[in-house]
């Protein structure tokens, strides 16, 4: 079998512990064997971003923009015990968040679904697809620790030169925390127009979630440019194609989406999406069935990655020696919805023929009775299953 030529490169982001070995297998596998492809590779495990002090993940980011599309591996976002552990100069930010700051995308998370694998909320049938904002909020804040009583303030200094605005913030009596957020009005409008794009290639409803009655001026942003968007371009669209865009309260929604059927594409803030889309995709069965797709609102670069982490406790078993049975569907997909976005924008029917066919024999791994402990466990007590390296194996035998 001849392999498919890519014409155009895409940017390959490695990552840490047990997913960067799952990386390799899929990349040695399922890729390589049947792509002439030119992988514009970057190393963002924990040691190589020490060693550049991060400048790695920028350069990254910006050869994805170069590039239009990027495939990146699960990552570590270091906290005290990592720094320690790994002697890091500092505790840098979630590589995530600063190539989503730097793309200024929005990720839509849907979940990846095996008709064998029983699903916790049992009325599901149909995805449901959480739209994440990716810019600020909680993932570029300043936050800080207060040490002694003292008074806080925010205060807004007008470029112009103009006077400042001033408000307390709180008057400290004792230590505490505080923290201090932003956003955009042109994030807000492109992650708007993202979503509201997104539904209607699926021709599904949107719904948008904030917590306006209690941030009445920073959600309340949210609702109010979502609402002129959707008022202004997309309402003879949305009615042409039936279906409905509706702002509620992120309480209510939740309640909603437990009680529905499915079959909505969830608006949700940076990290709002961040929770609510491991919800979905452990309530269709596990974190390990969810894809994770990054696009700008022009549509023309795309990041995919793995929605779940490095899989910390599997990879101190690999350390010594034993084989683990890590899902490596979502990894997979990372690859395949990635390549299909290459082939999308390069013209290459080939290639996309070839990403369905490895996301069919996936699947169909899995249908047959041939998967990771964490799916079998679901599936029920009599349902042997397999290594990570034998699932690959067995992937591969069917796309072969």
């Amino acid at each position: 079998m001849s392999k498919i030529n890519v014409s155009t490169p895409v940017v390959e982001i490695d990552g840490d512990e047990m997913t960067r070995i799952i990386w390799a297998m899929i990349k040695e596998k399922l890729i390589l064997p049947y792509l002439n492809i030119d992988l514009k590779y970057f190393d963002l495990s924990i040691q190589s971003r020490d060693a550049t002090n991060d400048q790695i993940t920028v350069d990254a980011a910006n050869a994805i923009k170069q590039y239009g599309v990027g495939i990146k591996c699960a990552t570590i976002t270091p906290d005290e015990a990592r720094v320690e552990e790994f002697g890091l100069k500092a505790m840098y930010k979630s590589p995530n968040g600063t190539i989503r700051n730097i793309l200024d995308g929005t990720i839509f998370r849907a979940p990846i679904i095996c008709s064998n694998v029983p699903r916790y909320v049992q009325g599901w049938k149909k995805p449901i697809i959480v739209g994440r904002h990716a810019f600020g909020d909680q993932y570029r804040a300043t936050d800080m620790v207060i040490d002694q009583p003292g008074t806080l303030k925010m205060t807004f200094q007008p470029a112009d030169g103009s006077a400042p605005t001033e408000h307390t913030v709180f008057d400290f009596n004792a230590p505490g925390v505080a923290m201090g957020m932003y956003n955009l009005d042109a994030s807000i409008e492109g992650f708007a127009r993202s979503c509201f794009n997104y539904a209607l290639s699926l021709n599904v409803p949107l719904y948008m979630s904030t917590k306006n009655t209690i941030l009445k001026k920073y959600d309340g942003r949210f609702k109010d440019i979502f609402q002129r968007i959707y008022d202004e371009e997309f309402t003879v669209q949305f009615t042409t194609a039936g279906i409905t865009y509706e702002h509620r309260l992120i309480d209510d929604l939740v309640a909603y989406a437990i009680k529905s059927d499915g079959g909505f594409v969830w608006a949700c803030k940076n990290y709002d999406g961040d929770v609510q889309s491991d919800v979905v995709a452990q309530g269709f069965g596990s974190l390990g069935l969810m894809t994770s797709i990054l696009i700008t609102p022009d549509g023309k670069t795309v990041e995919t990655e793995a929605a779940h982490g490095t899989v910390t406790r599997h990879y101190r078993e690999h350390q010594k020696g034993r084989a683990t049975s890590t899902n490596p569907i979502a990894s997979i997909f990372a690859w395949t919805q990635g390549l299909s976005y290459r082939a999308k924008f390069d013209d290459n029917v080939a290639l996309e023929s070839f990403a369905k066919k490895l996301e069919a024999a996936t699947i169909g791994a899995v249908e047959a009775g041939q998967m990771t402990k964490d799916l079998a466990l679901l599936v029920g007590p009599q349902q042997k299953y397999l290594t990570t390296g034998e699932f690959i194996d067995a992937v591969a035998a069917k796309l072969a």
